[in-house]
């Protein structure tokens, strides 16, 4: 009996192995909030296999979850993808999983591969987006290729939002019956306690930059936000136009970039250069907790060329912000146009900007849209529902599999 036999044999009267793999452990520590606890109460023993660095340790002591690091490089590295390769697989061979998770591009691909050579029972595909989209050419060729290999390795792919799932089948990159989504789509939900409407009359919070603590003081300003990676991507160029012919027209807006410039899509240099100089762009960078920024905001922007169901749309509308939003996959799910938000057309700075405008002139409709976004989020994506959800298809593929007793396998819908 090989070791991993053997650990998968003794654990088979207390847990479930349960290992995800994702190329960062940021994704780990953002996506998996609470999650990964409700896993370990129903009967899953957790496995966090990404990238070293302090979040992967970090995983480990807030969620009870064993850390192993394997070094995986986010940009196509020939050499470094087959060491990971093999490391990945001869570490699910010694821990022995019941089931793998592979989510983010790179991670996504070496996972599928090793978990299989490695014969782990379940293999899921979390899809949280697809690269395909707005590539071209022998480019988008091969990624279309390289994400149906993906698909194909694992039992099961799940995508967080209807729009990405009809895309990747319309891509063929599924079957036309591949695929599913839970419940209403995302992959961890909202959190609506932590994001939650400001106190009135609340004392602005400590960690705020002084700018934007004396933006947020004004009675007359208006604070427009983002936050995510300042990248090219995430549409930060479109952005910058737009903010030309915005602060031109509201001589108290503020405009609040929360995040780090990104370095594998920058921003072009003119338009970085025109939002660093600019007294009335704050840029506190990469930041811990997210949700103070939302409270100073008036409404929150999200110009992004792609996604899979984006959080940030999602966390403002839990703060009864109204969103501006791009109309491309995960995007259209995120936001109701007319009724939580306004969506634009992807790379067009001349709709974001009118867009922006419009709730600017409108604080009712700021107002109303907020609250709509708010109710939904309540109504539609509280995290216990989507847990609940992914274990029991868990235990449903352990059992098509023959790996567990049908009532291990309904456990989690009675308990």
């Amino acid at each position: 009996m090989t070791e991993g036999a053997a650990r998968r044999r003794a654990r088979e009267a207390s847990a479930i192995g349960l290992a995800y793999v994702t190329t960062m452990p940021q994704t780990q520590w953002h996506f998996l909030r609470g999650q990964n606890q409700y896993m370990r109460a129903h009967g899953f023993e957790i496995h966090a296999i990404a990238s070293p660095g302090p979040r992967l340790t970090e995983v480990a002591a807030r969620d009870g979850a064993h850390p192993h690091a394997v070094t995986m490089s986010r940009r196509i590295s020939p050499l470094r993808d087959c060491v990971a390769l093999v490391r990945l697989f001869l570490l699910l061979r010694r821990i022995a999983p019941e089931v793998v998770q592979v989510s983010t591009p790179k991670a996504a691909l070496l996972g599928a591969i090793a978990a299989s050579a490695a014969r782990v029972p379940v293999r899921v595909f979390l899809a949280r987006g697809s690269l395909t989209e707005g590539a071209g050419g022998l480019k988008k060729q091969v990624l279309r290729w390289l994400e149906r290999l993906t698909a194909a390795l694992c039992h099961q792919t799940i995508c967080v939002s209807p729009s990405l799932l009809a895309f990747l089948r319309a891509e063929r990159i599924l079957p036309p019956d591949g695929g599913l989504v839970l419940m209403n789509g995302m992959s961890n939900g909202i959190d609506a306690t932590r994001f939650r409407l400001a106190t009135p009359g609340k004392p602005l919070p400590r960690e705020l930059p002084q700018s934007v603590v004396q933006a947020a003081r004004d009675p007359r300003a208006v604070i427009v936000g983002y936050v995510g990676r300042l990248g090219r991507d995430k549409g930060i160029e479109q952005l910058a136009q737009a903010w030309d012919s915005v602060r031109a027209e509201f001589p108290n807006a503020h405009l609040l970039l929360v995040g780090a410039w990104e370095k594998d899509h920058p921003v072009p240099v003119r338009w970085r250069d025109a939002l660093t100089r600019d007294p009335r762009v704050h840029l506190p960078g990469r930041v811990d907790d997210v949700v103070p920024y939302y409270q100073v905001m008036s409404l929150c922007v999200f110009p992004s060329y792609r996604e899979g169901f984006p959080n940030v749309p999602m966390e403002a509308a839990a703060m009864g912000l109204p969103v501006v939003a791009t109309r491309v996959v995960g995007c259209v799910d995120a936001v109701m146009d007319g009724c939580t938000g306004t969506l634009v057309p992807p790379r067009d700075a001349a709709a974001l900007a009118d867009a922006i405008a419009r709730y600017l002139r409108d604080p009712e409709l700021r107002r109303r849209h907020g609250e709509a976004g708010r109710a939904r989020v309540l109504r539609d994506f509280r995290p216990e529902p989507i847990w609940e959800a992914l274990a029991a298809e868990y235990r449903r593929l352990l059992y098509a599999r023959g790996r567990v007793e049908r009532s291990h396998a309904l456990a989690s819908e009675v308990s």
